[in-house]
């Protein structure tokens, strides 16, 4: 639940700074992409520090070294945080690199929630999926709404 919370936490307090006349937060889309970086940043981190035992029990048994896994999955999302601030054509490519990993690493959420003994109600299968979902609906409207190359120099 941490990470929608920080997500929209983060994407609001954005665009209430693009209101109070920051310019460059404007933009809904960059406040959605402020909003994106702070919760795969945090999710990035808890691969190393925190919560690196229960992301490794999450891993399905039939997928190799999970914890080489679970680092490479932090790894991605903290490039793809930094991916989506840098440039919009970075954060677009980033958001489509963190929608695909979403994509990927669903089938864990499913495996977490079914196999695993946690009685949270945000570690059920429904509001795993749903939560997802809301990842994947930010990640997309990233994509979508972002430039696809970066912007030409002027001479």
């Amino acid at each position: 639940m941490a990470p929608l919370i920080i997500l929209i936490t983060v994407t609001l307090a954005v665009l209430a700074a693009g209101r109070l006349g920051v310019a460059a937060l404007r933009d809904p889309t960059v406040a959605l992409r402020g909003g994106l970086a702070a919760m795969f940043t945090t999710t990035g981190l808890a691969h190393f520090i925190g919560l690196r035992h229960e992301l490794i029990a999450m891993v399905p048994p039939a997928l190799p070294a999970p914890g080489f896994l679970v680092t490479l999955t932090g790894v991605l999302e903290l490039l793809g945080a930094v991916g989506l601030l840098w440039q919009p054509w970075t954060a677009r490519w980033a958001a489509i690199g963190l929608t695909a990993q979403l994509v990927l690493m669903f089938p864990a959420n499913v495996y977490a929630a079914i196999d695993h003994q946690s009685t949270a109600f945000e570690d059920r299968l429904v509001p795993r999926t749903l939560m997802q979902i809301v990842f994947l609906a930010a990640t997309v409207t990233v994509v979508a709404r972002t430039r696809q190359t970066p912007a030409k120099l002027p001479a």
